[in-house]
């Protein structure tokens, strides 16, 4: 007996709906794709309990016929594509007629449908893929589908969806997505009876944007328009680097109308923000790229949501330069990578970074050199002549604080041959103007200074017409010449080690801040880092937690309530954590609508905070993670609180608060990491200081 059988269309069905049915979300996607593809200009959703019990999407489209409607179930059946040829010119978001037939194989499916024309429309049941009835109905132009008890027939797969807060979230989700993307048509959405989302036609993506995400939001946005009609253009927004998330649930990526989850393009989209955003660190994007039919294959994955690039870099390269673009347009970025000189000798000038920008970066670059030596005032002065700053441009003249970093100034008058470096600190004498025949001064160091001839073979000038140095004539400061002449310095970098609960003792005496951010400390063992926005993050975080199971955290009530209008997304996620907030301090009131209102926040925060602190908790936790248990919530939601309120980078502090801080951090859990992992003290030991300096 043959082992090889044909497989019934049934069974093959609920195959294929393994890979088109991941999940409720997954059901409307292929419901909202069909309704946009039919030209509806009017789209609702009903969802009830996340998706599981009910799924009900209607439109206004051009309907179908009754023979089309049976024949829509048939699994391949399709009006959108006839030839191989058509499938490199796919202009619908559907096309290989798998979707229907995979739903209705694993769920009940009622389909009602009328087309123009018509004098009744067409009811059709379907269950677990089998045909149960085809009668008339009474509907309007346009079609109503419905997927009840999803997996009721395979309840392997019904027992790993998510909870009904998470798989709610991926369908508030979808339905934006497809909002942003459509602003021509209505999107209603609602959910267990409860409208959460609402959206009339919009003139543009702009106004789109404003209905779904409020007037904040939309002032925080830069416009993008880049790229090239051969190969990709790229349109849309992208936040401004304050507004920033914790999460990439904020961007939202197309391709020829089509939502996609693309790692190309959010690696694009993250490379324009280089240098701009920290680590960890996401901005908000509303991205819509525009591809050439023949360039891009969009029958790479069953549920359609990624995509194949024929020239992938090119369109990188256009992304990337595009949002780069729009934060150069913003002021918040230069226009061109300058980190080495090389860049501006070898390549041409790109069309946003002129000759004068790259000769003016290396400028900058050369004056930055700095080897713990302060160059003369009169040398400073000649300097700023050739950058065309005027030389009486005021300095500071005061004396250096005991933990300051910076190196002491050097006073013109007591700056001469073989002066030592470091005389003369408190001088507060002006530095005069000098033309450029002044005879230069002698360096500090002469018996290392080299010759003339070569500091001009060593020290190439600037390649930029607009600065003329005559090497007759003019000199180049000490410090150029220090730096052709001395050793650089021996990074302690490789020394540097993170510290274990074990090592660490009370005895840590702090001896001031490195860049107002670090705390500078010894203890027996040698030299301590400590982070002082880490360092209390862990003190809070440690508190919140203890709070929870001793009493309700204090509380400071607000004189007038703060309102702030939730994202759809945010709107699903906060029902969930919204007790949990309260326990931590927060009084909220959820009002009409997607609209919240903060009347007390917690003790230690900043109330103008408020907006802010709710916001990043609200994205903070991440999708999957609604639907964890109680105890994670709370470490979520505390570790965000934490990382909020926690004393910030830059902020001075006197010796009596880094010893408070030091000493509440010795009583934590863990005082050597933070709530995210990261390194909170990092030590050099004396050992390592002997061995850098060959000490025996």
């Amino acid at each position: 007996m043959s082992k090889i059988r044909v497989l019934a269309d049934h069974i093959a069905n609920q195959i294929a709906a393994g890979e088109v049915v991941e999940r409720p979300a997954s059901v409307a996607k292929e419901m909202v794709e069909n309704s946009i593809d039919a030209g509806a200009r009017r789209i609702e959703i009903d969802v009830e309990a996340g998706g599981r019990r009910l799924l009900r999407v209607s439109d206004d489209g051009e309907g179908m016929t009754r023979d089309d409607a049976v024949l829509a179930f048939e699994r391949h059946a399709t009006s959108k594509i006839s030839t191989t040829e058509d499938l490199e010119q796919i202009r619908t978001l559907g096309f290989r007629g798998e979707a229907l037939a995979s739903i209705a194989s694993v769920a009940r499916v009622e389909l009602i449908t009328q087309t123009a024309g018509e004098a009744e429309a067409t009811r059709v049941l379907i269950e677990g893929g089998r045909m149960r009835d085809v009668v008339p109905a009474a509907r309007p132009r346009g079609t109503t589908i419905s997927a009840r008890d999803l997996f009721f027939n395979i309840p392997a797969r019904r027992k790993f969806l998510r909870s009904e807060a998470t798989e709610n979230f991926h369908l508030t989700n979808l339905v934006t997505h497809y909002a942003l993307a459509y602003p021509e048509v209505e999107f209603v959405l609602t959910n267990n009876g409860r409208e959460t989302l609402r959206v009339s036609p919009a003139a543009d993506l702009r106004e789109r944007a404003y209905q779904i995400f409020g007037e904040e939001f939309l002032d925080s946005l830069l416009p993008v328009g880049g790229g090239h009609e051969s190969v990709t253009v790229v349109r849309g927004y992208v936040s401004s680097p304050r507004e920033r998330r914790t999460t990439r649930d904020a961007q939202y990526l197309f391709v020829n109308g089509r939502f996609v989850r693309d790692r190309l393009i959010s690696r694009a989209l993250a490379e324009g923000y280089r240098s701009v955003l920290p680590h960890g660190v996401y901005p908000a994007a509303l991205l819509f790229l525009e591809v050439p039919l023949e360039e891009v294959d969009v029958n790479v994955h069953p549920a359609k949501t990624e995509v194949r690039f024929r020239r992938a870099v090119v369109v990188a390269d256009a992304v990337r330069d595009a949002v780069r673009a729009a934060l150069v347009t913003g002021g918040y970025a230069r226009g061109a990578d300058s980190s080495t000189s090389e860049q501006f000798r070898n390549e041409p000038p790109s069309s946003n970074w002129s000759r004068q920008d790259a000769a003016a970066d290396l400028r900058r670059r050369q004056e930055s050199i700095d080897f713990g030596l302060a160059a003369s005032s009169r040398d400073d002065a000649l300097m700023r002549r050739h950058d065309d700053t005027p030389a009486d441009v005021p300095t500071d003249k005061t004396a250096s604080a005991p933990t300051s970093m910076s190196a002491p100034s050097v006073s013109p008058d007591q700056t001469a041959v073989g002066a030592p470096v470091g005389e003369g600190r408190n001088s507060a004498q002006a530095s005069p103007e000098f033309s450029d025949t002044t005879e230069p001064l002698a360096p500090a160091f002469p018996d290392l200074a080299p010759s003339s001839d070569t500091l001009r073979e060593q020290i190439p000038a600037p390649p930029s017409p607009s600065v003329s140095i005559n090497p007759s004539t003019a000199s180049f400061p000490p410090s150029q010449v220090r730096a052709t002449t001395l050793p650089p310095l021996v990074s302690a970098a490789r020394a540097m080690r993170e510290v274990t609960v074990e090592s660490l003792t009370a005895n840590i005496r702090p001896l001031g801040q490195l860049e107002d951010s670090f705390i500078i400390a010894t203890d027996p063992e040698g030299l301590l880092l400590i982070d002082q926005h880490v360092a209390h993050e862990r003190i809070l975080f440690d508190k919140y937690r203890a709070l929870e199971a001793a009493r309700p955290a204090e509380s400071q009530n607000l004189l007038v309530p703060e309102t702030f209008d939730l994202t759809p997304a945010q709107a699903a996620a906060f029902a969930t954590v919204a007790d949990e907030l309260e326990t931590y301090g927060f009084g909220l009131m959820r009002l009409s609508g997607r609209t919240v209102a903060i009347k007390a926040v917690p003790a230690d925060l900043p109330p103008s905070e408020a907006r802010n602190i709710l916001a990043e908790v609200l994205e903070t936790i991440d999708a999957e993670k609604r639907g964890s248990a109680r105890a994670t919530l709370r470490e979520e939601i505390a570790a965000s609180l934490a990382c909020r309120a926690a004393i910030k980078i830059n902020v001075p502090l006197t010796i009596e608060k880094m010893l408070w801080l030091i000493d509440r951090l010795l009583l934590t859990s863990s005082p050597t990491t933070c709530p995210h992992g990261r390194p909170v003290i990092i030590r050099l030991t004396k050992r390592d200081i002997e061995r850098a300096f060959h000490r025996p």
